[in-house]
């Protein structure tokens, strides 16, 4: 597959000879897929967006968009087009005025521009909605009517700064599966920025988790949810435990009673495991290994939580099991699945 986008050992720092807020990082952005940056709040990402976009210039390195080397273009040469967080409408113009401002500045003729214009509204499914004003729709319609203007102008790459964060939770879920099935339907290279684990697993090809200017690691939503290579990914993209355990000489876990076969080889010794709150199986007593006792159980509608206490402490525990409620103080054991669990370095 082609590369979209290629950071090649790319730095930047806001002062001369000042601490760099990005560190030497390499990253490629298949042509035709969603890449999220995930990351806290200063960890580079939106750093990084910015560069992309030819907002903010790298200190050193090589940026290629399309298989052309842009580190040195402006911004309006890259054929790049930005969805902001705060949709960044102007009041005073109507929708399709507003979707059109990008092609009447390029000096796009008037039959082009109303083609163009009404083609992106109905990608975006706002058909109709061009003599409106952006104070009467509402915050996901404002979010459509800005990704139409930046899709009316035929981006190479198309990006996204945090565009749901200013949405309700209802629109935050609608509005990532329309940008991600119009992604996927137009074959638009993409970069998405977002401090959101779920929404980044729900959008993305590729997630590239950052912290302090580095990439911590990079891979499929999968790898990064099911295979975390340290603990500060791990408790990044969800919900995780960290117990200790023991890797013997024949390839084996032992945590407490519980003993599995490890998928990959580590060194014998002391390790950690990362566990997430639904990989644990919950029994009758004696049923699974590891002997329990509830502390709390919480119903939640499709799930429940329980939190219980074990020899090896106490554990959060996500079931799915809603037909059969755990009661306080009941005996219970707890066993494993096969997937949200990893081993990690010690």
């Amino acid at each position: 597959m082609k590369p979209g986008i290629e950071f090649k050992n790319i730095t930047k720092a806001y002062v001369k000879n000042g601490p760099l807020a990005v560190k030497g990082i390499h990253f490629t952005v298949p042509k035709g897929t969603l890449t999220t940056l995930l990351g806290p709040s200063g960890c580079g990402k939106t750093t990084t967006l910015r560069m992309i976009a030819g907002l903010e210039s790298p200190s050193s390195g090589q940026i290629w968009i399309d298989g052309a080397d842009v580190t040195t273009l402006s911004a309006a040469e890259r054929h790049v087009s930005l969805v902001f967080q705060s949709y960044a409408l102007f009041p005073h113009m109507t929708i399709f005025d507003n979707v059109a401002y990008g092609l009447v500045v390029a000096g796009v003729g008037r039959a082009s521009t109303k083609q163009r214009v009404e083609a992106a509204l109905a990608t975006v499914g706002l058909s109709g909605y061009g003599a409106r004003w952006p104070g009467e729709l509402s915050g996901g319609q404002q979010q459509r009517v800005a990704l139409a203007r930046a899709l009316v102008l035929e981006p190479a790459v198309l990006l996204f700064d945090e565009p749901l964060s200013n949405l309700d939770a209802r629109l935050r879920r609608q509005m990532r599966d329309e940008i991600r099935a119009l992604q996927q339907r137009l074959q638009l290279t993409v970069a998405y920025v977002t401090h959101d684990q779920s929404e980044a697993l729900a959008v993305s090809d590729q997630i590239i988790v950052m912290r302090d200017g580095n990439i911590a690691q990079a891979g499929t939503p999968a790898d990064l949810y099911e295979r975390p290579n340290s603990e500060f990914v791990a408790g990044f993209m969800g919900e995780a435990l960290l117990l200790p355990v023991d890797i013997t000489a024949g390839g084996d876990v032992r945590l407490g009673p519980l003993v599995w076969r490890a998928a990959n080889a580590y060194p014998v010794g002391r390790a950690q495991v990362a566990v997430r709150p639904e990989a644990w199986r919950v029994g009758d007593a004696g049923q699974y290994g590891l002997p329990a006792k509830v502390l709390k159980a919480t119903y939640l509608g499709g799930f429940y939580e329980y939190t219980l206490a074990t020899e090896i402490g106490e554990l959060f525990v996500v079931c799915p099991r809603v037909d059969r409620q755990r009661q306080r103080d009941e005996t219970v054991s707890l066993g494993m699945h096969q997937t949200g669990v990893s081993v990690l370095a010690a």
